[in-house]
């Protein structure tokens, strides 16, 4: 955990330590970014989803065009498969909420990460509607999603959990259980130098007990960290920009500016500002 001095977020952000790694993939992501622009263009117009098959052919590295429709069946296959999965997601999203609801709109901004597919509202949220519910917001344009009662699965558990459990099995390990209890895994970027002082906070920080994210909030707070670590978990790519899990940091009783929150722990997330947006990964996501 970092310890801020007394600078601005802006001046905060540019002395951040640099990870090649997550660079590197920014400036390639970027040119993905502009397919999705054209997919999402196709996905606007319900009416008439169609594009210029000349204008396909133009750029044969991105776009694979099948003329035998048998073809597309394994993909199919595998996309109706996988929504349990992303239903799964979902679940755990909302579970994390103390008052188990988020804001449609929010969801939205995340579907591709999530893996949700572009109709989630009828082929997931409508197709379970013993596990999800859409309530009117009072507020114009958007409705609240909500976790029907009892459909919270308390057998979830933070991926954090089962990386504790296989560090205190190793023969190896010289370290205290109970003092592992309450620790995250760390991996900071290349170059990064860690003094006496960081680390010694660190390690204090490491023992400090707090609620998990899927566990009912009483006396002690819900980690911040643990709480976007555990929701990077249930994305599917391990990255997503700021601006769009922000919208769920009320909802998680976030009550810090988030961008500051994933610079406060470069061990557990790395913050990248190429392609003009500013964009988290989980660290050892890569």
């Amino acid at each position: 955990m970092c310890v801020r001095s007394k600078t601005t977020s802006a001046q905060y952000l540019a002395t951040r330590f640099r990870d090649p790694t997550f660079e590197k993939l920014m400036d390639n992501y970027k040119n993905l970014v502009k397919v999705i622009a054209i997919q999402d263009l196709i996905l606007a117009n319900p009416k008439n989803r169609s594009v210029s098959i000349d204008f396909l052919r133009k750029f044969p590295h991105i776009f694979h065009i099948y003329y035998d429709p048998s073809k597309l069946k394994p993909f199919c296959s595998a996309i109706n498969a996988s929504l349990p999965v992303v239903a799964d997601g979902l679940v755990r999203i909302l579970s994390m909420s103390s008052s188990r609801i988020v804001p449609l709109r929010a969801v939205f901004k995340v579907w591709k990460e999530l893996g949700l597919p572009h109709d989630f509202e009828d082929s997931v949220i409508s197709a379970n509607s013993g596990v999800f519910q859409l309530c009117d917001a009072q507020e114009p344009n958007t409705h609240l999603l909500k976790l029907v009662d009892g459909a919270c699965n308390n057998g979830f558990r933070a991926a954090v959990e089962d990386w504790r459990v296989v560090e205190c099995c190793k023969e190896d390990c010289s370290v205290d259980r109970m003092k592992m209890w309450f620790s995250f895994k760390h991996g900071y970027p290349p170059g990064m130098r860690l003094t006496k002082n960081f680390k010694a906070k660190v390690k204090d920080w490491q023992r400090l007990p707090y609620v998990g994210p899927y566990e009912v909030v009483g006396e002690k707070k819900k980690s911040k960290a643990g709480m976007m670590a555990s929701e990077k978990r249930a994305v599917s790519i391990k990255m997503v920009e700021v601006e769009k899990i922000s919208q769920h940091r009320k909802w998680f009783g976030i009550d810090l500016n988030i961008r500051d929150l994933f610079l406060d722990h470069p061990g557990i997330f790395y913050l990248s500002t190429k392609g003009k947006r500013h964009t988290v990964f989980f660290e050892g996501s890569l």
